[in-house]
């Protein structure tokens, strides 16, 4: 599975205007009519496929239900990311 924060560099509790804010520079930055550079095209696909998800607040719960059932990529990683989520809400309480 895709990390799509990883793709953005952010964290999973970024907010939604984090990710705009990311997506807008990442797009410009890798966007193949600014970037001569090979890899543009393929990272600017990245960017633009970790936005829509991420950015859908329908498709981001999707995906990070799906990211914590899987414990696939780095299930150490993943454990401690619940926990502290876990944790962050309890706090806020």
């Amino acid at each position: 599975m895709k990390n799509y924060y990883e793709v953005l560099g952010l964290t999973a509790n970024a907010t939604l205007a984090e990710i705009k804010t990311t997506y807008r520079k990442m797009a410009s930055q890798y966007h193949p009519d600014k970037n001569s550079a090979s890899d543009a095209p393929a990272k600017f696909r990245q960017v633009q496929e970790a936005y829509e998800i991420l950015s859908d607040p329908d498709k981001r719960k999707t995906y990070d239900e799906n990211r914590r059932r899987s414990l696939l990529d780095s299930p150490i990683d993943t454990a401690h990311e619940i926990w502290q989520y876990y944790i962050d809400g309890i706090l806020k309480q």
